[in-house]
């Protein structure tokens, strides 16, 4: 992998990351306050879909993106009645949302374009289209042939929408509000010891609502972003359970801004090689130790852990494990030694390519649930004494 491939992969690495980073940022807004939000995924959905289908209708894609962040907070709102005014069950409030989003979103689609549940494809005006830098390369011959200096500068930095940069900002922002100020103190306040918050005169049902807001807020940006920036319009079921991973980022990073990037990024860059490398050739030595080696990883793992880590990880693990035998066994059934066989060179599948980040969802919520302490008073609604 040469200099220029490397960064083409970072590149990658980050578009796939930002809508995940926003979803993780909205749902640590949200169960910073108490409110855990199972409903991104339906609520990324909706708005990709309306950003999509107003992008079309009127050729702005500012103003699809306001329809995106519009129903998104409805959405939030109507989670923020049922979990907060109501005292509704959180998580199936979340479910609903979710199964809501799927189903509508393609009947309205149909309804409205006629085009099997899906928006026609969007002109370039009403798309976000890269912000080129100055001094940056365009053209991808001159960048392979460029120094590595501009290299990063043109392919790295420069070429991105204007809501990846807006993606990236919102880290350092969430991290001064949550820590920095007044409205961040109380905030965490609220999902910590709700009645202590209550008793000092503020109102916990108002910072609930504030916080559910601009997690609607930031789900919308990020369903936008999918169907306006990194596709030309809405597909049924875009978002690719990224609301449910977004959630385990928020697991991995302790319900921090700053370590939501970085499990972000590294679940951008499964999405990145899965998108920028479907034939992937290796030896079999090498995937049999890759496999095995994660296997090994995670058994040596979950014997230290409660049981049901034991058999979530001992089971992925046998499935590792059981790959690598069979990708060997199937180059001996074509009639090489078993010795030789190890030698010889495979595509990788690209269905365990696509795996990936699912893969490594599944061992950070059996692996990192029990370190990760959410906040104590998440997914409790709050009954005020009297």
């Amino acid at each position: 992998m040469d200099f220029f491939t490397f960064i083409q992969l970072g590149d990658a690495s980050i578009r796939m990351a930002i809508p995940l980073l926003l979803a993780c940022l909205a749902g640590l807004f949200s169960e910073r306050a108490g409110i855990f939000d199972i409903g991104l995924e339906g609520k990324m959905l909706a708005a990709a879909f309306l950003s999509a289908a107003v992008s079309y209708a009127t050729g702005s894609v500012w103003v699809g993106l306001l329809a995106g962040i519009g129903i998104s907070v409805v959405l939030s709102i109507i989670h923020g009645l049922a979990s907060i005014t109501f005292k509704g069950n959180q998580l199936i409030s979340g479910v609903a949302i979710n199964f809501f989003a799927a189903g509508l979103t393609v009947v309205i689609a149909q309804g409205w374009f006629a085009q099997g549940g899906r928006t026609p494809s969007l002109p370039k005006d009403a798309r976000f289209n890269g912000l080129d830098f100055p001094g940056a390369l365009t053209r991808v011959r001159d960048k392979m042939q460029a120094s590595p200096g501009m290299q990063f500068y043109s392919e790295f930095v420069s070429g991105h929408s204007i809501l990846v940069y807006l993606g990236l900002l919102m880290v350092p922002l969430s991290w001064w509000i949550l820590y920095r100020t007044r409205f961040g103190l109380r905030l965490r306040a609220v999902g910590e010891a709700p009645e202590a918050v209550d008793t000092a005169g503020i109102s916990v049902v108002r910072l609930r609502f504030m916080a559910v807001m601009i997690c609607g807020v930031l789900c919308g940006i990020a369903g936008a972003y999918l169907s306006t920036a990194v596709q030309a319009g809405f597909t049924k079921d875009m978002t690719a359970n990224r609301g449910f991973i977004a959630l385990a980022a928020l697991i991995f990073a302790k319900w921090r801004p700053w370590y939501a990037l970085g499990a972000c990024l590294l679940f951008g860059l499964f999405f990145a090689i899965d998108n920028r490398f479907q034939n992937i050739q290796l030896q079999v030595i090498w995937i049999m130790v890759m496999l095995f080696g994660a296997a090994i990883a995670m058994t040596l793992y979950a014997v230290k852990r409660e049981r049901i880590d034991v058999i979530v990880l001992g089971g992925l693990s046998f499935v590792l494990a059981a790959i690598a035998l069979l990708t060997w066994q199937g180059e001996i059934g074509e009639g090489i030694g078993a010795f030789a066989a190890l030698f010889e060179t495979v595509k990788v599948p690209s269905q365990l390519i696509q795996s990936l980040p699912y893969l490594f969802v599944v061992i950070v919520l059996a692996g990192f649930v029990g370190k990760a302490i959410p906040p104590r008073a998440g997914g409790q609604p709050y009954v005020k004494e009297r």
